[in-house]
């Protein structure tokens, strides 16, 4: 979950967000207009087009403070930024109906589109920009603030280090907007399809406006008309959307069932159009036989199921016990007998989609390693008894299954008993925020598909991306080096070294690198997960 999947050079596969790049030329092409699936030999659409889903409770649906994969799924159905990633993640034009790109690559200028707000008013480059301040702004404390930072300024702006004049977005007039980068960056694009605007105006009047479906204004293919909390949520056509007339879908009823057996039960029972990823699970114990049946639709995302270690807590100040706990892990055995979608071990922390060294840092169930490792670190704290340890988890069955597994593996390579702790996601991120508890779960879906966007949560030693409480004044530097490296070779060595540091410190270990794994209903068509793992309803319909 995003928050707090053949392997190849991170800018080759990078490259195409580069295609048509060049002064005084498109930076990319024109915005799908059709469903990526429909075709003329396909049938008609149903005469209705009403999706059927399930989901959690999002965390919040105001685009600026968003920074979960849930909350993004419905805020990617809600509004729309200059550029939106298709079926295959290349972002493609969308409120902007044309881009250009200085020579140096470094300043992008975005030409608007007519387009308007679900309440009719116009939406303008200067919604954009008061939407991009806003997230900086260190008063929002936005945790997507970092989003941003590859903008000239922006993380100075927000450490209270730059005036908010000196931000690189400059507002040329209501349809252009002119962005300046700290250096070239080539996913920049990409990172753009989550530089969502807000309705400054109604931002402004109301400071509870994302709180209500009467009183949320969006700009996207949809716009909310139910939210019953930790009930449902239902989104309609917005029939302002600027591209409307490619929108088939009428209505998405979400209801928001945590029991995944429960979820799957009206799946099959044709109650729900769609069961699993990217925003709801399948029970583990389903993954297996509906793979065998056809039935499961799996596909590689950006994302790392991981674990932290809270370093201010002993016994896990030690570096030599966090080691421990992280080699006792049998990540081939969760993978394969609790996963079984497709799930890669990690012996790092970045996902192997964008990992530089796949290969990973040390040895997957080392628990010769491990237990000597444990005695050391013991020896270290002048100890000969750890204290109780707990595994906080958030409520899933995958979750509970792997937990369950982490506690067997502890107790036969460590001979520890560790106690297990579930709770629901909002409170076991707000444990892990404020440091209550000793190792927990959770996981990251890349904003781009680069080493960076991972190795960059641990540079800030207290931050809603880093719960460990750790921080390498040697490991901020490398990853600096990195932002700023127009050599390939170094920026990757530069990576390598830092993603080295944070696994001889071992402050978080991956388990996983993770598969979305789904079933849905066959004539539902055009609803695309991209390779970072997002889900956009934007082409989705039903056909006949």
């Amino acid at each position: 979950m995003k928050r707090r999947i053949a392997i190849m050079s991170t800018f080759v596969l990078l490259t195409g967000l580069f295609a048509g790049c060049s002064n005084g030329n498109q930076a990319n092409q024109g915005a799908t207009t059709q469903s990526p699936e429909q075709s003329s030999t396909e049938s008609a659409p149903a005469t209705n087009q009403v999706l059927r889903m399930n989901a959690a409770e999002p965390e919040t649906l105001d685009s600026g403070l968003s920074n979960d994969v849930i909350s993004g799924a419905f805020i990617r159905s809600l509004y729309d930024s200059l550029v939106r990633l298709d079926k295959d993640g290349k972002p493609v034009n969308s409120v902007a109906s044309d881009i250009q790109l200085s020579e140096d690559k470094r300043v992008y200028t975005f030409k608007l589109r007519d387009s308007k707000w679900s309440n009719g008013d116009p939406v303008t480059a200067g919604d954009f920009a008061f939407a991009w301040m806003r997230a900086l702004d260190p008063k929002t404390a936005s945790s997507s603030a970092y989003k941003y930072y590859a903008i000239k300024n922006a993380r100075a702006y927000f450490e209270g280090k730059a005036q908010a004049q000196d931000v690189g977005i400059k507002v040329v007039d209501d349809k252009t907007l002119e962005v300046t980068l700290e250096n070239p960056t080539p996913y920049f694009l990409t990172l753009a399809t989550f530089y969502y605007p807000v309705n400054q105006k109604v931002v402004e009047s109301n400071p509870d406006w994302a709180k209500k479906p009467e009183t949320i204004v969006t700009n996207g293919p949809f716009k909310i008309v139910k939210w019953e909390h930790k009930n449902k949520i239902e989104l309609a056509k917005n029939e302002n959307y600027w591209d409307q007339e490619v929108v088939k879908l009428s209505e998405i009823q979400f209801s928001m069932i945590e029991d995944t057996n429960t979820e799957l039960e009206l799946f099959n029972s044709g109650e729900l159009d769609w069961a699993g990823g990217p925003i709801s699970g399948l029970p583990a114990d389903a993954i297996g036989p509906l793979r065998d049946e056809g039935k499961l639709k799996t596909m590689e995302r950006a994302t790392s199921y991981y674990l932290l270690f809270q370093t201010e807590k002993p016994p896990f100040t030690n570096a030599k016990i966090r080691k421990a706990f992280a080699y006792a892990i049998n990540r081939k055995d969760i993978a394969e007998n609790i996963g079984q979608a497709g799930q890669t071990p990690l012996m790092g922390f970045v996902p192997l989609s964008a990992s530089l060294k796949p290969d990973g840092y040390f040895k997957d169930n080392d628990t010769d390693t491990a237990k000597q490792l444990l005695a050391e670190g013991m020896k270290e704290l002048g100890i000969t008894q750890l204290p109780e340890i707990t595994y906080l988890f958030n409520t899933s069955d995958l979750n509970k299954k792997i937990a369950e597994a982490l506690q067997a593996q502890w107790k036969q390579g460590l001979g520890v008993d560790v106690k297990l702790t579930n709770k629901e996601l909002k409170v076991m991120f707000d444990d892990q925020e404020h440091g209550k508890y000793m190792i927990s779960r959770t996981g990251w879906t890349g904003d781009y598909n680069d080493s960076v966007n991972f190795l960059e949560l641990m540079m800030e030693k207290y931050s809603s991306k880093n719960s460990t409480f750790w921080g390498n004044e040697k490991y901020v530097e490398l990853v600096k080096q990195a932002y700023a490296e127009p050599d390939e070779a170094k920026r990757n060595q530069y990576l390598m070294d830092a993603e080295e540091i944070l696994m001889e410190e071992m402050p978080v270990t991956g388990v996983y690198s993770s598969v979305n794994s789904w079933v849905q209903n066959d004539k539902v068509k055009g609803i695309t997960v991209d390779p970072l793992g997002y889900i956009d309803f934007k082409w989705g319909y039903k056909e006949q």
